[in-house]
């Protein structure tokens, strides 16, 4: 039987949704942003929304099984050595989730430089 608990719910959509199947629950959450006028101080943001988010649920970023990141504009030479910087800080330096990291024109505001979703599991 497969459950789902919705949370933080906005209009249109939720943060997080916990799907629960057995004795494992599976979190999808949505993409989170920060605020910030620097990518690297949005990504720092982002990422701490991100850990709030897995928190609320009782997990960690050793949980997450796969990240997707959006980022406006994008220069690998000057903005992957940021975004590495600060994951890093957050994740650690190795057993990384799957990641696809893809530059985008423009989010969902004009002032997003970045964006990213989750999924994690746990017990």
């Amino acid at each position: 039987m497969i459950q789902k608990e919705y949370i933080d719910p906005s209009a249109g959509f939720s943060q997080t949704v916990l799907v629960k199947t057995g004795d494992f629950k599976t979190l999808y959450i949505s993409g989170q942003i920060g605020i910030g006028d620097t990518l690297e101080a949005q990504v720092i943001a982002t990422f701490q929304n991100l850990e709030q988010q897995l928190h609320k649920c009782n997990a960690t970023f050793k949980d997450v099984v796969k990240m997707n990141t959006y980022i406006v504009n994008f220069n690998p030479e000057t903005d992957l050595p940021i975004f590495r910087k600060i994951r890093n800080e957050f994740l650690g330096n190795e057993n990384y989730p799957a990641s696809t990291l893809v530059g985008v024109s423009v989010l969902g505001n004009k002032d997003w430089l970045i964006e990213i979703e989750a999924i994690a599991v746990i017990e």
